[in-house]
């Protein structure tokens, strides 16, 4: 269990930092070491950019399957499979070509939970908008100030995505509407889990193969936890994680821990956290 400890060994206070075991420590990372494995992949949504061998496409297709990342893995799974068929299972050559009438037939009847076909249109427009101006999704996440892309976490990155994915779709006139809360910002105080995850996804290094480490823009350390109701859960019951609420002041609480178990890639860890949670259902 990860305890909290002040300076001068009183009563610690919520606000002083927790101290992760070694105990603790070792069993993160030998869980990590365990999930992290190409086992992991085909019951993951991660399964589907796993399909791709060009970046642009790894890169889109893992974006669209994130976007639909909340609910049972295999329905996340199914749906976005059916988003890239729809596609003809070319994300980079249809965004970057389709018509608007294209694009309009792909989002026709396409639903997952309460992402619709509404919110599929204004993202194809959105993403090819972005495509136009950026040639690819990493430099869309990229603050135009040196000092935000180099800091502690990936919060400057997330914002400034939020931002022009929305004007990018106001270029095409779409007004965000409700489509708005499919694309999560810190800013509003959201854990923004399918945006770290897609993160995760691209940054983190591909040397055991399941992440694709195929941007490197943004560093490991700066990665911030995908929070889930696995990753939550389990982190409150080794005593990594107080806050009851699932926002972003718990993934930055959670992200003080991590980075004491691993500093340079702390969202390692969600491998651990997750598996302890979702398989062994700790």
């Amino acid at each position: 269990m990860a305890k909290k400890l002040n300076k001068s060994g009183r009563s610690p206070k919520q606000t002083d930092l927790p101290e992760v075991s070694a105990d603790l420590t070792a069993f993160l990372q030998e869980k990590a070491e365990r999930y992290e494995s190409l086992d992991f992949i085909p019951d993951d949504p991660i399964a589907i950019p796993h399909d791709y061998s060009d970046v642009k496409d790894i890169e889109l297709a893992a974006f669209l399957t994130a976007t639909l990342a909340w609910g049972q893995r295999t329905t996340i799974k199914k749906n976005a499979i059916k988003w890239m068929d729809r596609m003809d299972n070319s994300p980079r050559q249809f965004l970057e070509s389709a018509s608007a009438g294209e694009m309009e037939a792909v989002s026709e009847g396409f639903v997952h939970r309460t992402f619709q076909p509404r919110d599929a249109l204004l993202f194809m427009h959105a993403l090819q908008e972005l495509l136009l101006e950026f040639d690819g999704l990493e430099a869309v996440f990229l603050p135009s100030d040196h000092a935000a892309r180099t800091g502690r976490s990936v919060k400057p990155h997330l914002e400034v995505f939020h931002e022009r994915f929305f004007s990018a779709a106001a270029a095409r006139g779409f007004d965000a509407g409700r489509t708005r809360k499919h694309v999560a910002t810190p800013a509003r105080g959201s854990a923004t889990k399918r945006l770290n995850m897609f993160l995760r996804w691209m940054v983190r290094p591909a040397a055991r193969g399941v992440d694709f480490g195929i941007w490197n823009a943004i560093e490991p350390r700066q990665l911030m936890i995908p929070l889930d109701v696995h990753t939550g859960n389990v982190g409150r019951k080794l005593g990594l994680l107080e806050r009851k609420a699932s926002d972003w002041r718990a993934v930055e609480e959670l992200m003080t821990c991590l980075r004491q178990v691993d500093p340079n890639d702390p969202v390692r860890m969600d491998f651990a956290l997750f598996g302890l949670g979702a398989i062994e259902g700790f």
